[in-house]
């Protein structure tokens, strides 16, 4: 998985698709906010049209690239994953995939963007990294135990240091550890059921979303399906964002530049989702982050990356000692 895979696609586009998907991620919660400002739906709901609309959009772009490619050479087929394995990541992945975008949004309300993205996309790797050492055995190494140390040190300036000036609400920090829980599990779900090849990420990441959106269809029904009728046209353009921007475009774009870049460069790169967050909350949102909640901010994700770069060396270490010795 860490391996750069063979692919026409440049590198260097390949890393201009990360960055753009994960600026693009950046821009959800913002339109999240603007939602609950005005007569936009609960989390929930807002949760179900995010999954529902990239769906239906990640369906047409699928379906539009194998027509394009229905006359270009037909690869080897890969192996077959079986059913049942197959069917049990899609659910719980799709499960995982509903709590981790609910609470976000749910975290955004509560805390504010800036802090609720970061605490999301901070605690996240940290929450991986611990959940492939207790579940999978994945050794974090002296370097990795700092890296995770650091960020926990930088979440607890962040959640302890804020004061009147910073939106830092436990409730909101609850929402935002419950997502970052999510995306790990998630992320887990993915690795460990995963193994093995026959396994097409797109496709898995459509499936997915079909399960999340069946999920979270009762719960927003209950919460509030539809937009108020006041300003009910900007609602429904916000909501259209969501469904398309950072949802079906970030993905494809993500996915297309994975066949160029390594997942440990890919990880790095997405902490421009948090940053550029942060920047359009205090920028345009108005909201305020005092010096303390800047610090932890700045401590998380260089921990973060620190982390990234870890796994990445890791990866390198470890297809070097499995590469055959010629004699």
């Amino acid at each position: 998985m860490h391996a750069t895979p063979s692919s026409a696609l440049p590198v260097g586009r390949g890393l201009l698709y990360v960055t753009l998907a994960a600026t693009a991620w950046g821009t959800a919660g913002a339109a999240a906010a603007l939602l609950y400002r005005g007569s936009g739906p609960g989390p929930l709901a807002l949760t179900f049209w995010r999954t529902f609309g990239g769906l239906v959009l990640l369906l047409a772009v699928r379906a539009l690239l194998r027509r394009r490619s229905a006359t270009a050479a037909v690869p080897a087929p890969a192996p077959e994953e079986p059913l049942r394995r197959r069917l049990t990541r899609i659910v719980m992945t799709g499960i995982a995939l509903a709590v981790f975008q609910a609470a976000y949004f749910a975290a955004v309300e509560a805390t504010g963007l800036a802090v609720g993205t970061v605490v999301t996309m901070g605690a996240g790797p940290v929450l991986i990294a611990i959940g492939a050492r207790v579940t999978m055995g994945e050794r974090l190494g002296a370097g990795g135990v700092l890296a995770v140390a650091g960020a926990l040190a930088g979440l607890a300036v962040l959640v302890l240091g804020g004061d009147g000036g910073a939106t830092v609400r436990p409730a909101g920090i609850g929402y935002a550890l419950l997502s970052a829980a999510g995306c790990a599990a998630m992320t887990l779900i993915t690795r460990r059921l995963g193994k093995g090849g026959g396994s097409d990420p797109y496709a898995s990441t459509v499936s997915a979303f079909a399960v999340g959106a069946l999920c979270l269809l009762p719960l927003a029904a209950m919460e509030g399906l539809w937009p108020l009728a006041h300003d009910l046209g900007r609602s429904l353009c916000l909501l259209a964002y969501i469904a398309a921007v950072p949802t079906a475009l970030a993905y494809g774009l993500y996915f297309a530049g994975l066949a160029a870049v390594r997942a440990a460069t890919a990880s790095v790169i997405s902490l421009i989702e948090p940053v550029s967050a942060a920047a359009i909350a205090v920028l345009f949102l108005g909201e305020r982050l005092t010096m303390a909640t800047a610090i932890g901010t700045g401590v998380l994700l260089t921990a973060v990356a620190a982390l990234a770069v870890t796994e990445a060396r890791g990866a390198v270490t470890a297809a070097r000692s499995a590469a055959p010795v010629a004699g």
